[in-house]
């Protein structure tokens, strides 16, 4: 679950931050894609540590 909110935020950031640079449809949805597997992975982290402290 937290991979999936990290991804879609990450998305939105992206998109944002490109957006806010006055970037083209290809640099906000490539802002948009690498803001969203960063987060993504960053959620997969935090992720593995709360299940690894549940334990």
């Amino acid at each position: 679950m937290i991979v999936i909110a990290g991804a879609l935020f990450g998305a939105i950031f992206g998109a944002w931050r490109a957006k806010s640079r006055k970037g083209k449809t290809a640099d906000i949805l490539q802002y948009a894609v690498v803001h969203a597997m960063i987060f993504a992975l960053l959620g997969l982290f935090v992720t593995l540590l709360i299940h690894r402290a549940a334990i």
